[in-house]
């Protein structure tokens, strides 16, 4: 695999799948099936997405196999695709994620010093 400055393709490619991560009822989707596999009204009342919004945003999904689907009799479960794209969305709610409570501010570490100084453990 070579670095995405070296392969416009993959860049390419990598730039259309950010585009699908990058709207907010999809992340919000992708985020609540961090936690596990949900069925389609367990998503709705845990993200507060209509019913007509939530079924396009998961069909986008499917289409750009961030998901997965199974159907149980009437039920349809959706859960992550892969153990990929929940590192995607762990990124994203650790670098984006509100981390505490409002108003609440995180204490600075001292700096530490040597090669990995720089590195912070989620």
């Amino acid at each position: 695999m070579s670095a995405l400055f070296e392969d416009r393709q993959a860049a390419q490619a990598a730039a259309e799948k950010l585009k699908v991560y990058a709207q907010p009822q999809r992340l919000m989707i992708l985020s609540c099936l961090l936690r596990g596999a949900r069925m389609v009204a367990d998503i709705g009342d845990a993200t507060g997405i209509a019913q007509p919004a939530l079924s396009q945003q998961l069909a986008e999904l499917r289409r750009a196999e961030l998901v997965v689907t199974r159907k149980e009799a009437k039920q349809v479960w959706y859960a992550l695709a892969n153990e990929g794209v929940a590192l995607c969305v762990r990124n994203i709610e650790a670098i984006f994620g509100g981390v505490g409570l409002p108003g609440e501010t995180i204490a600075a570490s001292p700096s530490p010093h040597g090669v990995a100084g720089f590195a912070r453990v989620l």
